[in-house]
């Protein structure tokens, strides 16, 4: 790639880890707990009643297995999930957030949703947002479908 062309991938990643760094910093100064919590959190919310499997939430989230057991781990000591064995499956487990975990979500979700608004949509046209989001839901398709085939 030329010196003069646009790396879109490294300006993706530039822009992830400096957006994720913002909110962090964000939540710490509003005396809340880390971005961690918030997308395990919505990842559990935005599930069937509020619960996911534990693989299916590790796949919502794009995180390793063991990281996320320690993350509901910390949830659960918090009272934000409660965590349950498959009855039918005892390898299986459960994840479903409390309503305290709606509660501290939705306080999170404002300072998220802000930053987010102010620092990273406002920047784009209205007209660009869709084609943009469509294609990176593409490359994240593409990446699952090989993460898929690889398993195999």
């Amino acid at each position: 790639m030329s010196t003069t062309e646009p790396d879109l991938w490294f300006s993706f990643v530039r822009a992830h880890r400096t957006m994720i760094r913002e909110i962090e910093r964000r939540l710490a100064q509003a005396g809340l707990p880390a971005y961690a919590w918030y997308d395990a959190l919505w990842g559990l919310e935005s599930g069937p009643q509020g619960t996911r499997r534990m693989h299916e939430l590790a796949d919502v989230l794009a995180i390793e297995r063991y990281n996320l057991t320690r993350l509901i781990d910390r949830l659960e000591q918090e009272g934000l999930v409660t965590r349950m064995r498959d009855p039918d499956d005892g390898r299986a487990a459960y994840a479903t957030i409390t309503d305290k975990g709606r509660a501290l979500r939705k306080q999170m979700w404002k300072v998220y949703q802000s930053t987010v608004s102010d620092l990273f949509l406002s920047q784009f046209r209205e007209r660009d947002i869709g084609p943009v989001a469509e294609s990176l839901d593409r490359a994240t398709d593409a990446a699952r479908a090989f993460l898929v085939e690889t398993k195999r």
